[in-house]
């Protein structure tokens, strides 16, 4: 990297993509190999289920209209409600496969992603293969962390709905309409500041003795100061993935009418753009922590952080603390 860590504290909204963007044409050669045996797999797994999941809900609906369209007590009733039953089962296993699936390859990105930024940082030996090996025992720590985001999720949607059915059912119309809809806009707030944290988190997670809650914990301290930097990016690499999902469900899966090469070609450039912006928001996810410790003059230690990322190889005994030194002041 060009800069000094305590230079990174100045990087602003288009700093941040900016340097994002400087990292990985300086080093296309170990970020393309990542992206050809992690990411684009995860592309591919992520616009198949779109296929997938419409082929089977379409063969669901056939049979439930089949159902309703046939008398009750008939054999051909009883069969059909057992195929009904059937594809639901599929359906639902199909889609535990696919989020099982994608979270692996997400998780193995993002350590793959993360464990080279900071070898970049550092200015360790830094090849494919050492990259490779790293990846699964950093995914670990990432899985404990994802799933205490997942119940600190849970209880955050669980709790937001039972407050909204409160005021839907309890309070007097249209007081109670007005009260859930105005819950309902700061669920969405909150959601998105959730999301912040877990992507921060899964950064800590690798380049800290922390993870877990911890993780969580320190991702919300050091957030605080660049919160609205934090989430307006988030937002922003949001939009891709919405804009990505919105052409190949139009085109692809539901464009049995257009020409075959015109299919072809709009699954290729939906695969292209899914592919860089995960890319890109990895990298972009690691800048902000990188921001984030120098905004809060917490120094990075070159020398430490090696020694953290080489205990993963076995190369030092792990810190027993965070691998930032004192905060220093400017």
């Amino acid at each position: 990297m060009d800069r000094e860590q305590e230079q990174m504290q100045f990087l602003g909204f288009f700093g941040i993509f900016k340097e994002s963007f400087k990292i990985i044409i300086s080093w296309r050669k170990i970020f393309s190999q990542i992206t050809i045996t992690l990411i684009l797999p995860l592309t591919f797994v992520f616009l198949g289920h779109l296929e997938i999941s419409n082929l089977l809900f379409r063969g669901i609906k056939h049979t439930e209209y089949e159902k309703d369209v046939t008398r009750r007590g008939t054999k051909k009733y009883t069969n059909l409600s057992d195929t009904l039953s059937s594809e639901w089962n599929t359906f639902f296993l199909f889609k535990v496969g696919y989020f099982t699936i994608f979270l692996i390859l997400s998780l193995l990105s993002t350590a793959a992603i993360v464990y080279t930024i900071a070898s970049v940082y550092t200015g360790r030996e830094l090849t494919f293969k050492r990259v490779m090996s790293v990846v699964p025992k950093v995914w670990k720590r990432l899985i404990v962390t994802f799933l205490c985001m997942f119940t600190a999720f849970f209880i955050y949607i669980s709790l937001t709905l039972l407050v909204m059915a409160m005021f839907e059912f309890l309070v007097p119309y249209p007081f109670g309409t007005i009260f859930a809809i105005i819950t309902f806009i700061i669920f969405v707030m909150g959601f998105v500041y959730m999301t912040v944290i877990w992507q921060l988190a899964s950064v800590v997670s690798v380049l800290e003795s922390s993870y877990g809650f911890k993780a969580m914990t320190k991702s919300m301290d050091l957030i605080k100061g660049n919160r609205a930097v934090s989430i307006s990016i988030s937002l922003i690499l949001n939009v891709p993935f919405i804009l990505v999902q919105v052409l190949f469900e139009s085109m692809v899966v539901h464009g049995s009418s257009i020409e075959a090469w015109r299919r072809v070609g709009f699954g290729v450039l939906c695969s292209l753009l899914l592919l860089i912006s995960f890319l890109y928001g990895l990298v972009i996810q690691t800048m902000i922590y990188l921001v984030c410790k120098s905004y809060h003059h917490e120094n990075i230690d070159k020398g430490d952080l090696s020694n953290h990322l080489g205990s993963y190889l076995g190369e030092y005994k792990p810190l027993s603390g965070d691998v930032q030194l004192e905060q220093y002041h400017v």
